[in-house]
């Protein structure tokens, strides 16, 4: 992929002055940093494709990422050459061997993100449903490693309060960090940066800083994500996606606790056990393995004490 990248990042936290003001009535100036907002059109073989509402960073990491967890493209490798200006408001790309089928109708579409970004066409969208992902056995040191750099906060939150954050891990270490006004942007700029340096997604996670709606777990799918976290939570949408397609899904993740909402290696882990158990109690004649009646009482209480 040959990359023209005409964009000099510059600053993207503005100064301003704001007027502080206390429960008790003091009012006092206060110098505050707060993100830029960024708007960039995406031209694919000519053809504009998308708008992104973003912050100004890494911009080629995800016009990159963007192509591949939406489906356009299906590595590095189908990518010939990105073009960005030098004001970051107008990439280019041209594919390989991909061509627009204009019989792709269909309106705007506006995603969960809570920014401008929208797509303009679906004329190189994938025919075929993504596959499912293959399960990879994981840590949950990894999930708690995230969740600790996350807690120690990243460079643009720090200083503005205003970003999400996506880490990217293979094997526990922390490949890269992407920080975006926007989730989604965040997630595709990490995706982008990982295709770029031939980071094999098969075995990778990705721990995000905001809410997973279905069109988050849709780019974990799409990427060939194994395993998606969360600090924040599901919805009973996303639980179900991740169940059809095999994805582990961890939501909630603290440094010190979290959600396995599903696992499907440790399902089936467990799923062994179960008969193993069954099969115990069958041969002591009880039909049931033992402590079964405890552990069931034990977990509607933590649902109902959950739920309070």
């Amino acid at each position: 992929m040959d990359v023209i990248d005409r964009h000099a990042e510059g600053e993207v936290v503005a100064p301003y002055v704001a007027c502080c003001v206390s429960a008790d009535g003091v009012e006092a100036s206060e110098d505050v940093a707060v993100l830029v907002e960024h708007n960039m059109d995406v031209y694919v073989n000519e053809i504009l494709t998308m708008r992104i509402v973003c912050t100004p960073n890494h911009l080629v990491d995800l016009v990159v990422g963007r192509l591949f967890s939406e489906g356009i493209i299906a590595g590095i490798d189908d990518v010939a050459s990105v073009y960005l200006c030098e004001h970051g408001t107008r990439a280019r790309v041209i594919l390989s061997g991909h061509a627009a089928d204009f019989s792709k109708t269909g309106v705007d579409v506006v995603p969960s993100c809570c920014t401008g970004n929208r797509s303009f066409n679906h004329y190189f969208d994938a025919d075929e449903a993504p596959a499912k992902v293959t399960p990879i056995t994981w840590e949950r040191a990894w999930v708690f490693a995230a969740a600790h750099a996350f807690a120690q906060d990243s460079p643009l939150h720090r200083r503005t309060f205003g970003t999400h954050s996506c880490y990217l891990l293979t094997g526990g270490d922390i490949v890269c960090c992407r920080e975006d006004l926007g989730r989604h942007n965040a997630f595709d700029k990490a995706l982008g940066a990982a295709l770029r340096g031939g980071v094999d997604l098969r075995q990778a996670m990705v721990f995000s800083s905001g809410r997973i709606p279905v069109d988050m777990v849709m780019k974990a799918i799409r990427a060939g994500v194994p395993v998606l976290a969360t600090k924040a939570v599901p919805t009973d949408a996303t639980i179900e996606l991740a169940r059809a397609y095999d994805l582990t899904l961890i939501c909630s993740a603290r440094p010190d606790s979290m959600r396995v909402c599903h696992d499907p290696l440790g399902e089936r882990r467990r799923g062994v056990a179960d008969a193993g158990q069954l099969a115990a109690a069958d041969v002591a004649g009880t039909g049931r393995p033992a402590g079964a009646g405890v552990e069931k009482a034990a977990g509607s209480q933590a649902l109902e004490h959950e739920g309070a």
